[in-house]
């Protein structure tokens, strides 16, 4: 899924949003998490997972074509975690449907049903 297709589903199962208003909420979403990577915090999404920069140190490799060394600077990348919720949706057995380990399977509500109160106490769902 693209950034395109997430803004039309979001619009599809809100109608009485506007698409560019779900686009510009996706946005600033997007943004704040990336900006908070860029400043090297942590950024967790509960029932979804969590995102973090590594640092990568400088080492030497090895050109597979010619055999030589090259030397490679240190660089940054992102990690990311899914949490167990999310972990028990992809390992879930096509054939019977169940989660292949004792996880509660992961769904995150819908906003039209989303109520304080069921985000403290539900356990997410597939």
């Amino acid at each position: 899924m693209i950034k395109s297709e997430l803004i039309l589903r979001i619009a599809a199962q809100n109608p009485h949003l506007y698409r560019k208003d779900v686009e510009a909420v996706v946005d600033a979403i997007l943004g704040r998490i990336s900006d908070g990577l860029l400043a090297g915090d942590r950024v967790e999404l509960r029932r979804f997972g969590t995102l973090w920069v590594r640092e990568r140190g400088a080492r030497v490799a090895r050109n597979p074509k010619t055999g030589t060394q090259v030397s490679v600077a240190e660089k940054k990348n992102i990690t990311f975690k899914p949490s167990k919720g999310m972990r028990a949706c992809l390992n879930r057995s096509p054939s019977t449907g169940e989660p292949m380990w004792a996880a509660e399977p992961f769904r995150l509500p819908r906003l039209s049903q989303r109520r304080p109160r069921d985000l403290r106490s539900s356990a997410p769902t597939c």
